[in-house]
């Protein structure tokens, strides 16, 4: 095909999926085709749109171009299948065949991409097609094409972030307001930002699912949700909001992937997702309601932090036709993007190997020799004291202690040490402090 003639060439594009995402993504394909056309150097057509209820409405998109016949779409003979259905299956199977039918995949599926990446990439490579998913991790945000090529020539140390925005709107609303979980929680609810599944937000499901993809990226490194800690959001307490207000910080629910160094055992990284003190200065602080925003350190280019709106039809959607973009220069002037990068083949460590700091809010006995024996408790398991406050109350005592970072090892089997001693009440909370590097 002479140069002409590709510049001429129509690209076709299926999709699988029209809810919030995909209706976006189609009204976002009619409304800006003259500048995708330029943009990519031939016109970009919708094709087909596959959906599991016909019978829904969808403005916007040619209702003769909707079916609930997903095979048909994924064996239209599409230059480009957009898939933002969602779930497991079967997102896998008709991406994997529309792959060998030759199709290049746009996907916004960050549960299928943290369990079974690996297929995808396998397939990608197999057939000669691109695999693109900017939109499965933090909406309209940046974030995947600069980690795979960008950054490529650095080595990325830590990447940490706020990437669920319904529990950081939560967190936020705990903090500005005094409300509690259960308040935030039906705020949550009514204004449509949570999961069908609620857990998939509050439990950290989802944002385990971004951690593990970022992570992969950042270390190539083969990561899958399994490999992730996760905690949610649901143990934390107005005390644990006001406690970290009077200490200078906010709570967040944080992703993080960091590289542990050599200390006579293994190389690696550990990948976490949990709710964390962050001090007020640090940039992820200020992230308020529904946003999102990854801080990235790396060896040469330092600190960097990417933020925006994580979540919604057109941010997500922006994500999308920005990787359809990307395949569809592709299949007119040819080459493809970048491949699954696992050379580094690192060891995905417990969290038990994390570098971290801590947060403990006692209820103690208000009696001499009390401070003294639990300090001795820190310091048996190896572990660093940095701020202690003390209000004595009658017979009982509140004792709130923030340490040194230490190993998370380390940092547990102080807090089960402390629960034993007769000492203690109580352990009224326990979190894990960052960002003071």
């Amino acid at each position: 095909m002479s140069e002409r003639d590709k510049s001429a060439a129509t690209i076709r594009i299926a999709m699988l999926g029209a809810g919030t995402v995909g209706t976006s993504v189609a009204q976002l394909l009619a409304r800006h085709q003259h500048d995708l056309a330029h943009r990519v150097g031939a016109g970009l057509e919708l094709v087909g749109v596959g959906v599991r209820d016909i019978g829904k409405p969808r403005v916007g998109i040619d209702e003769s171009l909707i079916t609930s016949d997903l095979e048909s779409v994924v064996h239209s003979g599409a230059d480009i299948l957009i898939e933002v259905m969602g779930g497991i299956e079967p997102a896998r199977s008709l991406i994997l065949s529309a792959m060998q039918s030759g199709s290049s995949v746009i996907t916004a599926n960050k549960a299928l991409m943290a369990q079974d990446g690996a297929a995808l990439y396998q397939a990608a490579e197999q057939y000669g097609v691109d695999l693109y998913f900017e939109a499965a991790v933090a909406g309209a945000i940046p974030l995947i094409r600069p980690l795979r090529e960008s950054l490529a020539g650095d080595r990325v140390t830590k990447v940490m972030g706020i990437v669920n925005g319904t529990t950081n709107f939560m967190l936020t609303k705990m903090d500005e307001e005094g409300a509690d979980y259960d308040e935030v929680f039906d705020q949550a609810n009514a204004l449509g930002y949570l999961e069908a599944d609620p857990a998939l937000d509050v439990d950290g499901i989802d944002a385990a699912a971004k951690a593990a993809i970022l992570a992969e990226l950042a270390f190539h490194t083969r990561v899958t949700l399994a490999d992730v800690y996760c905690e949610g959001i649901g143990e934390v307490t107005k005390a644990d909001i006001q406690a970290a207000r009077e200490m200078g910080f906010v709570i967040k629910l944080l992703a993080i992937a960091e590289l542990v160094a050599d200390t006579g055992e293994e190389d690696g990284i550990v990948v976490r997702v949990h709710p964390a003190m962050i001090p007020l200065h640090h940039p992820l602080a200020n992230v308020r309601g529904s946003f999102n925003a990854v801080f990235i350190h790396a060896e040469a280019g330092g600190e960097m932090m990417f933020y925006g709106r994580g979540a919604g039809g057109d941010p997500t959607a922006s994500a999308v036709l920005g990787d359809v973009v990307a395949a569809a220069r592709h299949r007119v002037l040819g080459g493809r993007g970048p491949g699954e990068s696992t050379y580094s083949g690192l060891q995905v460590l417990d969290i038990g190997r994390a570098e971290t700091r801590y947060y403990v809010n006692l209820d103690v006995q208000d009696r001499p020799g009390v401070l003294a024996a639990i300090a001795n408790a820190f310091a048996a398991n190896g572990v660093s004291i940095q701020v202690v406050r003390q209000d004595g109350h009658g017979v009982e005592a509140g004792l709130v202690v923030r340490t040194h970072s230490g190993s998370e090892s380390a940092l547990r089997a102080t807090v089960d040490q402390l629960r034993s001693m007769d000492e203690v009440r109580q352990v009224l909370g326990v979190m894990r402090v960052e960002g003071e590097e």
